[in-house]
């Protein structure tokens, strides 16, 4: 495992939401479990292919995880007391978590920035985006510590995730409510916005193979 220094730039897994588009299409128990072949970032949209024999699936959640470790950054997971099979497959990663009865992405966001005061930096990721490679949040990283204070993947011109804020919005993403997500805090004076690929923008709200492209507020 990499060493963290307390005042690095960390990223926050949003997983305590109720997968409620996931569930109206026909899933079936908890969507961030569901199994999924392992994402890439230059295949996103393949969920076939020559050699099934070789795909290894695993749960959603798994997949987004494992990118936002392999960047190197600290990750700390922010998901419902309920949610027992996410905070285990947590625990087996070594990934802190808050746990929180959630209304909202707003109040899963103040939570987790709550818990990682010592950062100087926070990416905000949802959990059902796994096609977001670890270079992804390197790249938010590197932005933020360059001296933006605000910073976010782009796709043709759509935003995508992460989207990150350096330590001057601590207190303002602290005080998040609800539903209002950080989309809020974002000051075209004060955003950088870097190139990225589709999947930076893709969700996974629908069952596999029918996952979705939707833009995320953050």
């Amino acid at each position: 495992m990499p060493h963290h220094h307390a005042a690095d730039i960390g990223i926050l897994i949003l997983a305590a939401g109720h997968g409620r588009r996931f569930k109206a299409a026909g899933g079936e128990g908890l969507k961030l479990m569901a199994r999924y072949p392992e994402p890439q970032a230059d295949q996103w949209a393949k969920h076939q292919t020559a050699n099934q024999e070789q795909v290894e699936y695993r749960p959603l959640l798994y997949w987004t995880l494992q990118q936002a470790l392999r960047s190197g950054l600290p990750v700390h997971l922010v998901t419902r007391p309920g949610l027992k099979p996410l905070q285990h497959l947590a625990q087996a990663l070594k990934i802190s978590m808050t746990l929180i009865d959630s209304q909202g992405s707003g109040e899963s966001i103040a939570a987790g920035v709550q818990a990682t005061l010592a950062w100087s930096g926070w990416l905000i990721q949802p959990g059902d985006m796994p096609w977001v490679q670890a270079a992804d949040y390197r790249q938010v990283a590197t932005a933020l510590h360059s001296g933006a204070a605000q910073a976010r993947l782009m796709y043709q011109g759509k935003p995508g995730h992460p989207v990150g804020f350096d330590r001057r919005y601590q207190e303002a993403l602290s005080q998040l409510q609800g539903d209002q997500g950080a989309r809020a805090l974002l000051e075209t004076s004060q955003l950088e916005t870097l190139e990225a690929h589709r999947g930076t923008i893709t969700d996974a709200d629908l069952p596999p193979p029918d996952f979705s492209t939707a833009q995320y507020p953050p």
